[in-house]
């Protein structure tokens, strides 16, 4: 346990939690070299310490951000709070036309996260690849860059990255689905994704991964299949 509330502002993170990423992602692009700023805590969230839920968050979830006395919560708005309380480059874009855009690619996130997540429960590829198929359309919205917003700006890239980063994976390890396969944009937003340093000092072993995911939704199509076997016939 860190000494709470001495004046340090402390990150407190799951290494295998999309949500938590996204906001490590943040600090490290906004902070550049200077992450000593915003500390990392990092926990074990199958067996997270007692005084976690006890004396800094009682919402017991990552990520939470100590900072001026007072924790905040949940990860899109800690990339604003991030962004709004720290110097360094913004993760947000300049003019209206992208901001518009980008406001609604974070209205669309959940959905996106909902379709791709409810496939896991059933036929995988066939269930979620309209969800992909969004964001190979939604990449060729500007022509300057291979991010949403055409250059990397951040906050859309780092809503989503997390994400595909784990869908890429357990899609590929349990389905032998390939996400990229005839979405030239999405394959090439990955792969600049993975040249900025703020996401790749984030990245956690994709063997990890495949195996967290792999035992996560296991456990949830066994319990479906049983569910079946018990009340239907």
């Amino acid at each position: 346990q860190p000494p709470l509330f001495d004046g340090t502002t402390r990150l407190y993170i799951s290494y295998v939690c999309p949500y938590a990423q996204r906001v490590w992602i943040t600090r490290n692009y906004e902070l550049q070299g200077l992450q000593d700023k915003i500390k990392l805590v990092p926990l074990n969230l199958p067996d997270r310490p007692a005084w976690y839920k006890e004396k800094v968050y009682p919402v017991n979830k990552v990520p939470a951000l100590e900072h001026n006395g007072k924790i905040t919560g949940e990860s899109l708005d800690l990339i604003k709070y991030v962004d709004s309380n720290f110097e360094g480059p913004s993760v947000f874009p300049e003019g209206p036309e992208k901001k518009k855009f980008g406001d609604e690619m974070w209205s669309y996130v959940d959905e996106f996260l909902k379709m791709v997540y409810t496939s896991f429960k059933g036929e995988g590829p066939k269930e979620s690849g309209s969800a992909f198929d969004h964001l190979e359309s939604a990449l060729g919205k500007f022509e300057d860059g291979a991010f949403f917003l055409g250059q990397f700006s951040g906050y859309v890239d780092i809503a989503y990255i997390p994400f595909v980063e784990r869908f890429q994976i357990f899609l590929s390890e349990v389905w032998k689905d390939v996400i990229t396969a005839g979405r030239p944009k999405l394959a090439a937003w990955i792969e600049e994704m993975n040249k900025i340093d703020a996401y790749k000092q984030t990245k956690t072993d994709p063997k990890e991964l495949a195996e967290f995911y792999k035992k996560h939704f296991t456990v949830m199509l066994l319990t479906q299949i049983q569910f079946h076997v018990t009340n239907f016939s």
